[in-house]
């Protein structure tokens, strides 16, 4: 079973870093698109319509894209100061309860994101002249990748393989 949970932790991590890339790249193209608002606004006196939309929808992308990473590597939020007190046991215990209430978590991110996505796919945003579900695309990968990596921990803390980054393990004391 740990053969196959490092292929699998291969192909995950493979997912990561290209969410991680797309994050990134999202985060630098919504910079641009605002310095162009900004430059076109201030010095030409002339506003650009498609950036302020153009830029929330990239902000989606990286905010989401960034969360799943982050939960897959272990730097999402959490309150552990009573796990430094705990048995190894109870903690192996609250983190696998922590990534299920995070799965449950990402698959309402996908189930209602895909039901807003409906609702508003037959709407055009004007200033972009795309459908409006794509407001709520991120949502829905965002939520996949939360699903998938939540996942990939539980069954890595079942198989007795590291789950945080750097070979950082709950089964080491």
């Amino acid at each position: 079973m740990q053969g196959t949970m490092r292929d699998i932790a291969r192909i995950t991590g493979t997912m990561g870093r290209i969410a991680l890339w797309l994050s990134g790249t999202g985060l630098v193209l919504m910079t641009a698109f605002i310095s162009v608002q900004v430059f076109y606004r201030y010095v030409l006196n002339d506003s650009q319509s498609w950036t302020e939309p153009a830029s929330v929808m990239l902000m989606g992308w990286f905010i989401f894209l960034g969360a799943a990473v982050g939960i897959r590597e272990g730097y999402h939020l959490s309150f552990d100061v009573l796990l430094y007190v705990l048995p190894l046991k109870v903690k192996l215990v609250l983190h696998s309860i922590s990534d299920a209430v995070v799965i449950a978590f990402g698959g309402g991110m996908v189930w209602f994101g895909a039901e807003l996505a409906e609702k508003t796919a037959g709407n055009k945003l004007p200033s972009l002249g795309i459908s409006g579900a794509f407001d709520f695309l991120p949502l829905v990968g965002g939520g996949i990748l939360i699903v998938l990596f939540s996942l990939e921990r539980l069954a890595r803390r079942a198989a007795g393989l590291p789950t945080a980054r750097f070979g950082e393990t709950e089964l080491e004391d």
